[in-house]
């Protein structure tokens, strides 16, 4: 994977575009894994507004996600470390989640592959974080990072939000956009993740992610 970066912002100018794309990206992190709620269902909640039908587990994913990107934008100078992944996780699965904000004890399978990902340890988690966050391209490593974070399986529940939050972590703070995996996307990024965790071959998904998944501000 060689990337450049497709936005060099200010971070001033990534911080406005995060906060203007806040329920659009909060929605497709909820499609991301399953939550049944609409765009305009998602608004609602996020206006503090009850919304008639939908259960209570996708309104809570809903206003978790809301948390959790207010906790982002406020520790924007935090450093990125193990710690603050799980800080994040905590926000994403509270009370969805055998445990939330601490490491995976136990082994989980992933629904449409035979890969079982192995039980975290926290020393080797951090060994494999600390090589990712080498790399000195900032689109590259946020990608990385994600996917790694998506085949790792840290945590009980939530990866997919967790990683594509701490994934905007890296992004930014340096001006470099925002991640998001949009939902006319989820079908072949699904397809592709699968073989992905099957492989472990991150040229199947990771140049797609890149032409599609990561957003900034075109200037004219």
């Amino acid at each position: 994977m060689m990337f450049q970066d497709k936005y060099v912002l200010t971070k001033e100018q990534n911080v406005f575009l995060a906060k203007k794309l806040i329920v659009e990206n909060i929605y497709h992190s909820a499609k991301l894994e399953g939550c049944n709620v609409t765009f305009p269902d998602t608004k609602t909640i996020l206006d503090g507004v009850s919304v008639a039908d939908l259960k209570m587990n996708d309104v809570e994913c809903i206003l978790n996600l809301r948390d959790a990107w207010k906790y982002l934008l406020a520790k924007l100078e935090k450093p990125f470390d193990l710690d603050f992944i799980c800080k994040i996780n905590e926000f994403v699965s509270r009370n969805e989640s055998l445990a939330w904000g601490v490491l995976r004890t136990g082994s989980v399978g992933i629904g449409g592959t035979d890969y079982k990902p192995p039980i975290p340890e926290r020393a080797k988690v951090e060994e494999e974080l600390t090589e990712i966050l080498r790399i000195s391209n900032l689109t590259e490593r946020a990608i990385k990072y994600f996917l790694w974070g998506c085949r790792s399986q840290l945590f009980w529940d939530g990866n997919k939000r967790t990683c594509t939050l701490a994934a905007n972590k890296i992004l930014i703070p340096e001006g470099r956009g925002i991640l998001s995996i949009r939902e006319k996307y989820l079908g072949e990024f699904n397809r592709r993740l699968v073989e992905f965790y099957n492989t472990n071959d991150y040229t199947v998904i990771d140049h797609f992610m890149y032409e599609n998944c990561i957003f900034g501000i075109d200037f004219a």
